[in-house]
């Protein structure tokens, strides 16, 4: 079903071409797009809907019947003027098109839908492809759009008219929040360009006015059968970058790291793992200072000269400072091993505490 949106700016065009009104009704007689108020004559338009007339001329108005597969739709009705059986032909096969092209990506777009969620066998998935003239061996990577509001805004068709109607990426959404998209990829393109594509996706939105953009893509499929495992990963880095990467706009599966596999753990298993390295302590609840100087050591590859210089301290006060946190924990940064366990614990705690306020 064209939308009435659609119509009515298909109308307006005409009338601006053939300078005629036009009015779009259902089969009732109920105007669903118009140039100008003809809603008087909807009783003779439900009447002509009913008769075996494909175009009449009832009151001074050419009345014309719109099908779709054979099935009443519309009922076309024009205005006076010359040539208006010709006019009204013409827009009525327009018309006609448009549904026939709806109608195509609704089915496509369906389609993909349940290919997304893997709810289509092997071999309907196979079928369907070759009837709706999808290519089924062509590289495809799986991108999610997030925003603030995401059922609120125009998302959806904001992220359509950045990719247009090239026929090979796909645009969709299965939920009210987060908008998906297909996207064809050339044997050429990489991680790098897949990337950029994205970056590029997400700097068209935000110049928009689109808040909170965040995009997530999974890795890179052959088969359109494998689509679904793609979107899973897209999936999975949204909610991952959401909780380790959040001060990234843009965010990949295969950049997760060591989070993909924290983001798998049980909330028991990380509570036993806490309290086994830190007993009853957090690792989190130290002063902001003690914080700050741990997560600069991080950022420097556990470099004690860099990390000083940074803080803008002298090189034995970071020491002092790294020698009170191993006695209080045991750790002593500076060593790889302890150093790689103290991060664990962090981003294990920082899953927690997202699992806890995600429940409330």
């Amino acid at each position: 079903m064209i939308s009435n949106q659609i119509l009515q700016s298909t109308i307006d065009g005409l009338k601006g071409i053939a300078r005629v009104d036009i009015c779009v009704m259902d089969a009732d007689g109920k105007p669903v797009a118009y140039t100008s108020d003809m809603s008087g004559i909807g009783k003779a338009a439900a009447e002509f809907a009913k008769s075996p007339a494909d175009s009449q001329e009832i009151q001074g108005y050419q009345f014309f019947k719109v099908y779709d597969e054979q099935q009443l739709e519309y009922v076309l009705v024009i205005a006076g003027g010359e040539d208006v059986y010709t006019i009204g032909k013409m827009s009525a096969f327009q018309i006609q098109n448009l549904m026939v092209a709806y109608k195509e990506r609704f089915d496509k777009d369906n389609f993909i839908k349940n290919l997304l969620l893997d709810n289509l066998l092997l071999v309907d998935i196979y079928s369907r492809a070759k009837k709706l003239h999808i290519q089924m061996d062509v590289s495809r990577v799986v991108m999610i759009v997030e925003s603030e509001n995401g059922k609120d805004n125009n998302a959806l068709e904001l992220v359509r008219a950045y990719f247009g109607s090239n026929g090979k990426d796909f645009v969709t959404a299965v939920d009210e929040n987060n908008v998906i998209v297909v996207k064809d990829l050339s044997e050429s393109d990489n991680g790098k360009e897949i990337d950029k594509a994205a970056r590029g996706l997400c700097a068209a939105l935000q110049k928009e006015g689109l808040k909170g953009v965040h995009i997530a893509y999974g890795t890179v499929i052959k088969e359109i059968k494998e689509v679904s495992r793609s979107y899973k990963e897209a999936k999975m880095a949204l909610d991952v970058g959401r909780i380790f990467f959040d001060e990234r706009d843009v965010i990949a599966y295969s950049a997760l790291g060591i989070g993909r596999l924290i983001y798998q753990l049980p909330i028991p298993l990380c509570k036993m793992f806490i309290r086994e390295i830190f007993g009853g302590k957090s690792p989190d609840e130290f002063d902001e200072e003690t914080l700050t100087t741990i997560h600069k050591f991080f950022e420097n590859s556990l470099n004690v000269s860099e990390t000083s210089r940074q803080l803008f301290i002298h090189r034995n006060t970071l020491v002092y400072r790294l020698d009170k946190l191993q006695k209080s924990t045991g750790l002593d940064l500076r060593v790889f091993e302890d150093a790689i366990t103290f991060k664990i614990a962090l981003m294990v705690v920082k899953y927690m505490k997202y699992m806890e306020n995600f429940e409330f």
